[in-house]
């Protein structure tokens, strides 16, 4: 039986928050240029983190990591704008925020255990 992953599945959670933030943009404010970028980078960490357990090596999973953590830095930023700019409610925006730092806080955990493990292996 596969091992349970808190990181794939609240990444999985996650995209499908943006999903469902895309629709509520695009149909209750007709918002579609930020739309289309938060959408792209919202559920691309996700995507990232599954190719990334599929990986050849651990210079694969962790360039597969890393893109997954610009990705998540890149939403943070969106949602931030969103809320400045009044298309989400500070409410709206944080709830998405702290699962957005949650996720950050666990990539570069993630990160750091397998640099880690290479570094002490002797790999570079």
């Amino acid at each position: 039986m596969a091992k349970k992953s808190v990181l794939k599945d609240k990444s999985y959670l996650f995209a499908i928050r943006i999903v469902n933030l895309t629709k509520f943009l695009q149909g209750e404010k007709s918002e579609y240029n930020i739309s289309k970028q938060i959408i792209r980078c919202g559920t691309s960490i996700g995507a990232n983190i599954e190719e990334a357990s599929g990986a050849q090596s651990d210079k694969d999973f962790i360039a597969k990591m890393h893109i997954s953590l610009k990705e998540a830095k890149e939403t943070h930023y969106w949602l931030r704008l969103l809320r400045d700019t009044d298309y989400l409610t500070p409410e709206q925006a944080e709830s998405m925020l702290k699962d957005t730092d949650e996720i950050i806080t666990l990539l570069t955990r993630s990160l750091k255990t397998i640099k880690s493990r290479k570094n002490k292996s002797g790999d570079s």
